[in-house]
């Protein structure tokens, strides 16, 4: 119903849109404020009779979350509580704590799925301006369907690209099905799918995808080297190394940059896309 809200002064429609994404939210916050004051009260009375650094301090107690000592100083100066009196802080204090660090360690996407439909575009819009998270707009059956094409031959189609060729005998309803499916990616810029997987892989986990090779990353017919490792954002050539194989690392003299040719050492900083010949004793 027109002007309808939620309790909270939301229209009605735009709750019905975000209370999935919500729950969720709700039930991460609970998981990181139930293992806090599991430990909480004995913590924050140790921690203000021996005086320690705070921020280390919670990263050592909570270094199974994968929670650092940046990570803590970060929501600390987001928020504005007192580090040095934790055992005062408000159950509201500690709730809001637990909240921010779980957002800050724990980094969401949105998925928004079934862009397709009549309301797709609308409800995007409107899970954009609800959370701060990012958002990605996807058309999942769009892109089963362009994947089920291109192994039957009847298109040739790359995931993540926006576009794909017809080169197959096609019937009425499946080429109706394709012209449909070609004007979502035409407005989206492809199907989302790979989109997510980038965002989630090189953005929001940090990584970069590097190749071990001989001297080229493409085979005698011009096709890409399968193999890819991704390495996270600073990583060194001595990293990489270790993480093809051991032995590697243990008997590494240098790399060679398959693109320059040139010698790097084991210092050396990876970038996204490098191809390297590990050169070992």
């Amino acid at each position: 119903m027109s002007g309808e809200t939620n309790g909270e002064g939301k229209p009605a429609e735009n709750y019905e849109v975000a209370k999935d994404v919500r729950i969720i939210e709700n039930e991460l916050d609970k998981w990181y404020l139930g293992i806090f004051i599991k430990v909480w009260k004995k913590f924050s009375r140790q921690f203000e009779v021996e005086k320690g650094n705070f921020a280390d301090a919670i990263a050592k107690q909570f270094s199974g979350l994968k929670v650092t000592a940046d990570d803590v100083k970060f929501v600390i100066l987001r928020i504005g509580l007192n580090p040095e009196k934790p055992h005062s802080w408000s159950n509201e204090d500690l709730a809001r704590f637990a909240k921010e660090l779980r957002k800050s360690t724990k980094p969401m996407i949105i998925v928004a799925n079934k862009i397709d439909r009549p309301k797709g575009n609308e409800n995007y819009e409107k899970i954009k301006k609800e959370f701060d998270y990012c958002v990605v707009p996807c058309f999942a059956e769009g892109e089963l369907a362009l994947r089920e094409a291109d192994k039957l031959g009847l298109i040739d189609y790359t995931p993540g690209e926006k576009n794909f060729v017809i080169k197959g005998e096609l019937s009425k309803k499946q080429k109706v099905g394709l012209d449909e499916i070609k004007k979502i990616i035409g407005i989206y810029n492809g199907t989302g799918v790979q989109e997510v997987l980038n965002k989630l892989v090189f953005d929001i986990l940090g990584m970069i995808a590097v190749y071990p090779a001989g001297d080229k990353l493409v085979d005698s017919q011009g096709r890409v080297l399968p193999d890819c490792y991704l390495m996270p954002k600073g990583s060194s050539a001595l990293d990489f190394a270790a993480r093809v194989h051991s032995d590697l690392a243990k008997n590494f003299i240098k790399a060679i940059d398959v693109r320059t040719k040139r010698a790097v050492g084991k210092e050396y900083k990876l970038k996204q896309g490098d191809g390297l010949e590990i050169v070992t004793k």
